[in-house]
């Protein structure tokens, strides 16, 4: 036995490739989240940087962000087919009076459900018609997801030290 056991992304360590893609994805998707469980619903929504960046913010971009590769362009559904939002501008980061801590956490738990019900219907050389890059592949998005939900995570590991650090002391 391993001490301490081994996370999710190290078990596939010796372990094919979409399988390595896959651990590492919801890596990060767990990271995201867990940044985010526990925050108050005040936190979720404070601006600690000038942009439209917050917790809960950064959460409902995600989750949009995971809407528009996997659903939007891996399985070419229509937008209007898509339940929330799908495009990952500036309005995707904007929090609604009904977006709480939980609905936040739950909407973004369901979009990456669905995107690993898409994901697992396609092989990861299967490509897809894109506006700008002509086609993208699994593997391509994949990487680009990694890449955009760790920057994130990142930025929501920031921002919630910030917000920890701002609480009284107990």
């Amino acid at each position: 036995m391993v001490d301490p056991p081994l996370a999710p992304e190290e078990a596939v360590s010796t372990g094919g490739e979409r399988a390595v893609w896959e651990a590492f994805l919801d890596c990060q998707r767990r990271e995201v989240a867990e940044r985010i469980a526990g925050v108050s619903e005040e936190g979720a929504r404070r601006r600690l940087v000038p942009s439209l960046t917050t917790l809960g913010g950064l959460l409902k971009h995600l989750s949009a962000v995971e809407r528009s590769w996997f659903q939007r362009r891996l399985a070419s559904r229509e937008p209007a087919d898509i339940a929330g939002w799908v495009d990952g501008g500036d309005p995707s980061w904007a929090l609604g009076p009904d977006d709480t801590v939980e609905r936040l956490l739950t909407e973004y738990a369901e979009a990456c459900e669905e995107s690993r019900r898409v994901a697992a219907r396609s092989a990861l050389d299967d490509s897809v018609p894109h506006p700008r890059l002509g086609g993208v592949s699994l593997r391509w998005i994949y990487a680009h997801m990694i890449e955009e939900t760790a920057r994130h995570a990142g930025h929501a590991d920031i921002l919630r030290e910030q917000l920890d650090a701002a609480r009284p002391a107990d």
